[in-house]
């Protein structure tokens, strides 16, 4: 086991969005239509593909959001993008946490992903499989200790279509393999497939499942997609590991300091990484808005 009780269940959190009872009947995606379809019952106008660049200020508060497409006045603005970049690339002078602060934050994982679909069923799998057949200590210590690519593994696999028909074409599955790794490590295609030919030799070996003639669809993703889907810092996927003194009220925080009208809200700040974590965070700004602001 790790020395270190918090880098293991950081370690775990990639888990708490993929496992217990948070998947929806056609994917995680339902939720954000859930979502969205509340929203506009609610008058909300949702406006999607334009990138925010730059705020316009006027004495500590935010008056207009400046995107890609256009420009909007604002009474209130919630950042729920990368909290680093929001500060460090929007608020620049005006943000909550110098240089120094973020390069001193300890970083939950990253992580090496493939959706993989394959045009034949298999057997001995679960909807949920964890993959933890080599060294948590060794793998553990090439994520916190001694940053690198691991040497042997650990890793998760989600088997959807074998509890949900409508994630996959009759006959078929769709499956996605989930490699936990250190931030900011060099990442390239190589790389990439030296790893998936990891997963498919171990793979085949616990389940007996060679499915490397039956890839019908394949994609990978990892930190420099992180990074230029996301912005996250560093490419993490996961935000900030879950250790004492970044717990609670020692994450960042979900008001400016200087602007008085700007907040933020993701897995950076309260109450953490995950999915629950993360709409809770949500809600949390939305009743602190609503008491200050009404």
């Amino acid at each position: 086991m790790p020395n270190e009780t918090p880098a293991l269940y950081s370690l775990m959190n990639y888990a708490d969005i993929k496992l217990g009872t948070w998947y929806p009947k056609g994917g995680m995606h339902k939720f954000v239509e859930a979502f969205e379809k509340i929203a506009i019952e609610n008058n909300v106008k949702i406006i999607t593909n334009e990138e925010v660049v730059s705020f316009e200020k006027d004495k500590k508060r935010i008056n207009k959001v400046i995107t890609t497409n256009s420009s909007y006045f604002a009474d209130i603005v919630i950042s729920g993008a990368d909290y680093h970049h929001t500060d460090k690339k929007l608020l620049n002078d005006d943000a909550n946490y110098s240089k120094k602060y973020w390069n001193k934050r300890v970083m939950a994982p990253s992580c090496l992903l493939f959706y993989v679909g394959v045009d034949r069923k298999l057997e001995n799998l679960q909807h949920h499989n964890l993959f933890f057949d080599e060294s948590l200590t060794n793998h553990g210590v090439e994520i916190y200790k001694e940053p690198k690519w691991p040497s042997a593994p650990l890793f998760y696999v989600c088997a959807p279509s074998v509890t949900d028909a409508s994630v996959a074409p009759k006959g078929c599955e769709n499956l996605f393999f989930l490699i936990p790794i250190a931030p900011d490590l060099k990442d390239d295609e190589e790389t990439r497939e030296k790893y998936f030919n990891i997963l498919l030799d171990r793979f085949k070996k616990r389940t007996g499942n060679d499915i490397s003639e039956n890839i019908v669809y394949k994609k990978s993703f990892c930190i420099e997609d992180f990074k230029t889907e996301y912005n996250a810092f560093k490419g993490n996927a996961y935000g900030l590991a879950n250790t004492l003194r970044q717990t609670a009220v020692l994450k960042p925080s979900i008001r400016n300091k200087k602007i008085s009208n700007f907040y933020y809200t993701g897995q950076l700040t309260v109450p953490g990484p995950g999915v629950p974590p993360s709409i809770i965070s949500g809600e949390v700004v939305a009743k602190y808005v609503l008491k200050n602001h009404s």
